[in-house]
C-alpha cells in the first residue's frame, strides 16, 4: 500500500517542487558515502521488521506445532540477535543522516550569507532584514529536515513496507494482492495533503519573517520605544504577527491531524477485509497457526511505517517551500562586478556628467541632469533640503546604484569601466550612522583591511581614538558592544574617521558625518576631519551649513537638480536658496 502510494506522490509532484527537491538533493552528493552508510542502517532496520514477523512464525510453529526442543535456546538467541541488529541499524540511520543534515545546514547558511554580502544594495531596499534573517535561520533548518530526516523516513519506511509486502507475498499471494486494493485511494489522498502542506508552509515561513522583523525592530530600538511610550503599540504589533503565525500553524496542524486518521481508517477497512479472508483460510486449514499469526503480525507492522510516510509529507513540503525561498536568494543576480579597468591609486578627479537616476519603485526621478567636476584634492559640499537627492548622488560614486542616464567618472573613466573592487578601493565613507561591530576597537578600525598593528595605532592616534581608548582596561583591544553601544557618539565617529584614515583612499565621502553630534563634540572632532580631508577629493553632505563654510565649492540641490554653485561668500552674496537656508539656520 505505502509503496504504491508514495510512487504516485513523486510522479504527481508539481514541476517546480520536483525541480526544487532535485536541486536540494544535490547538497547530499558531497556526503554520499556517509549517507550511504545511513541507508545501509535503514535497510538493516527495515529488515528487522520483516524479520520480526518471520520470527513469530518460527517461534509458534517450532514450539507449538513441531515441538522442537532446540527452540528452548534458539528462540532467546534469535530474539537477542534480532534486537542487536536492529540497534546497530537504528544508530546508523540516526547518526549518519544527522551528520549530513548539519553539513547541509552549514553549507546553505554559508551560501546565503555569502550571497547577502555580495548582493546589490538595491536588493536590501526591497527585502526586510527580518525576512532575510528568517531565511538564514528558520528556513535552513526546515531544508535540513527535508533532505535528511524526511529522506530517512521515506527510505526506511518504504524499505520496511517492501520487505513486509515481500514476506506477505511469500506467505499468501492472494491475500497480499487483496490488501493492495486501497493503495490508489491513499495515493490520491496523500497528493492532496501534500498540496495543502506546501501552501500552509509558505504562509508559516512568511509569517516567521514578520515575527523576526517586528522583534528585531523592538530589540534594536529600546530607547525610542520607551521614550515615546510605545511599548503597548509594539506589543500589539507583535501579538498580531504571532497570532497570524499561530493560525497558519493551526491550519497545518489541522491538515496533519485529519490526514493520519483518514488514511488509517481507509487502511483499516482494507485490513479488516484481509483479516476476514485470512481467518476463513485458517479455519479451513489452509494456513498454520504460525503462518496465520505471522501474516497478521506483518500486516499490522505495515500500518506504522505507512503512518510515518503520511506524516513525512508535512516536513517534506515545508522543506520544499523553504528551499524555494532560499533558492530565490541564491538565484538573485549578484552585484555587477564592473569592467576590467584598474587603478592602483586614482588622482581623485570626480565628474558627474548630466546624471539622472530613478529608483525602480519610484514614480519620479531623484536626480535630474546633475553635472559638476571635482578636481583632485578639492572639497565639494552638497547641501539642500531633505529629499533633494544628496545621499543618492554620492551613492552613485561607489556604484551602490548606477545612473539611469549620464555618467559618473573617476579620473576621466566611467565608473562602470572599473572593476568594482578597484573602484571602491578609491573611496572611503564616513556617515552619520556609524556602523561598528561587536568586536574590538582595533578590529573595527581595520575592518578587514590588511594592516599592521603600527598602522592601526597610527590611524587611531591621528583620529584621537587613543584619547579615550587609553582609559579603557584593554585599550584598542576593548570590545565596543553591539553596534558600538558601549561608546559615545563622538567616540564612534572617531573610530569611523580612523577607519577611513587607515584605508588612505584618494576620494572621501562625508555623509552627514557630524549631524548626530552636538556642537561641542563636533568642534572636538573637526581637527580629525581636517586631517582626514587633507590631500583628498572630498564630497561633503551636510545639513549644518556651519560645517561647510570652508569648502572649496558648495553645490545647492533642490528637487534633484543643482540650482546653485559657488563658495560660501559667493552664495551668500547671490542671495539665493543657499542664503535663505543660511538665514533660517542662523536666525534660529
Amino acid at each position: 500500500m505505502g509503496r504504491k502510494a508514495d510512487k504516485r506522490i513523486d510522479l504527481k509532484m508539481p514541476e517546480g517542487a520536483l525541480q526544487t527537491y532535485r536541486r536540494l538533493l544535490g547538497y547530499l552528493r558531497p556526503h554520499k558515502a556517509m549517507f550511504a552508510v545511513g541507508v545501509l542502517g535503514m535497510t538493516i532496520f527495515a529488515a528487522t521488521d520483516a524479520g520480526w514477523a518471520a520470527f513469530v512464525k518460527f517461534f509458534l510453529d517450532g514450539t507449538f506445532v513441531d515441538k522442537d526442543p532446540r527452540m528452548v535456546w534458539l528462540v532467546p538467541v534469535a530474539l537477542v540477535g534480532l534486537f542487536i541488529l536492529r540497534g546497530v541499524g537504528d544508530f546508523m540511520q540516526t547518526y549518519c543522516p544527522g551528520f549530513v543534515g548539519r553539513h547541509i545546514v552549514k553549507t546553505l547558511r554559508g551560501q546565503i550569507f555569502e550571497r547577502y554580502v555580495h548582493l546589490p544594495v538595491s536588493y536590501f531596499d526591497t527585502n526586510t532584514s527580518g525576512v532575510l534573517l528568517s531565511k538564514l535561520t528558520y528556513n535552513t533548518e526546515q531544508v535540513a529536515t527535508a533532505t535528511t530526516d524526511s529522506v530517512t523516513v521515506f527510505i526506511r519506511d518504504t524499505l520496511t513496507i517492501i520487505g513486509l509486502l515481500g514476506y506477505l507475498l511469500y506467505l499468501n499471494p492472494k491475500l497480499t494482492l487483496f490488501s493492495l486494493i486501497v493503495g490508489p485511494l491513499i495515493a490520491v489522498l496523500i497528493r492532496k495533503i501534500n498540496l495543502l502542506f506546501r501552501r500552509y508552509s509558505r504562509r508559516i515561513q512568511n509569517s516567521m519573517g514578520d515575527v523576526t522583523r517586528v522583534a528585531k525592530e523592538a530589540i534594536e530600538a529600546p530607547r525610542v520605544i520607551r521614550v515615546f511610550g510605545a511599548q503597548d503599540y509594539e506589543a500589539r504589533m507583535f501579538d498580531d504577527v504571532i497570532e497570524h503565525n499561530r493560525r497558519s500553524h493551526m491550519k497545518l496542524m489541522m491538515t496533519k491531524g485529519m490526514s493520519n486518521p483518514i488514511v488509517q481508517t481507509i487502511a483499516a477497512v482494507g485490513l479488516a477485509g484481509v483479516l476476514y479472508l485470512a481467518t476463513v483460510d485458517a479455519i479451513n486449514g489452509l494456513m498454520s497457526v504460525g503462518e496465520f499469526t505471522s501474516f497478521i503480525a506483518a500486516l499490522m507492522l505495515i500500518t506504522a511505517p505507512l503512518r510515518r510516510l503520511v506524516n513525512v509529507a508535512g516536513p517534506l513540503q515545508q522543506g520544499i517551500a523553504a528551499a524555494q525561498s532560499i533558492f530565490e536568494v541564491l538565484d538573485a543576480p549578484l552585484e555587477d562586478g564592473g569592467g576590467s579597468f584598474r587603478l592602483e591609486r586614482a588622482r581623485g578627479e570626480v565628474e558627474y556628467r548630466n546624471v539622472e537616476f530613478k529608483y525602480p519603485t519610484a514614480a519620479d526621478p531623484v536626480l535630474r541632469g546633475v553635472s559638476f567636476r571635482a578636481q583632485p584634492g578639492e572639497k565639494i559640499a552638497i547641501v539642500g533640503r531633505s529629499g533633494s537627492g544628496k545621499s543618492t548622488l554620492v551613492g552613485l560614486l561607489p556604484r551602490f546604484y548606477d545612473p539611469t542616464a549620464g555618467q559618473v567618472l573617476v579620473d576621466g573613466h566611467d565608473a562602470r569601466e572599473f572593476a568594482l573592487d578597484s573602484l571602491r578601493a578609491q573611496v572611503s565613507l564616513v556617515s552619520q550612522d556609524v556602523v561598528l561591530f561587536n568586536d574590538t576597537i582595533k578590529s573595527n578600525i581595520a575592518f578587514g583591511f590588511p594592516a599592521t598593528d603600527a598602522a592601526i595605532e597610527a590611524a587611531a592616534a591621528t583620529a584621537r581614538v587613543n584619547e579615550f581608548s587609553a582609559q579603557l582596561p584593554l585599550g584598542l583591544d576593548t570590545v565596543v558592544g553591539d553596534r558600538g553601544t558601549l561608546l559615545s557618539g563622538g567616540q564612534r565617529q572617531r573610530i569611523a574617521i580612523a577607519r577611513a584614515l587607515l584605508r588612505n583612499s584618494p576620494i572621501l565621502i562625508l555623509d552627514e558625518a557630524t549631524s548626530a553630534l552636538d556642537t561641542e563634540i563636533e568642534r572636538q572632532i573637526q581637527d580629525q576631519l581636517e586631517a582626514l580631508m587633507a590631500n583628498r577629493t572630498t564630497l561633503i553632505i551636510a545639513h549644518r551649513l556651519s560645517t561647510v563654510e570652508k569648502a572649496d565649492r558648495i553645490l545647492v540641490m533642490d528637487s534633484g537638480r543643482v540650482v546653485e554653485s559657488g563658495t560660501h561668500q559667493e552664495l551668500l552674496a547671490r542671495d539665493g536658496q543657499y542664503a535663505v537656508l543660511h538665514r533660517l539656520q542662523f536666525n534660529d
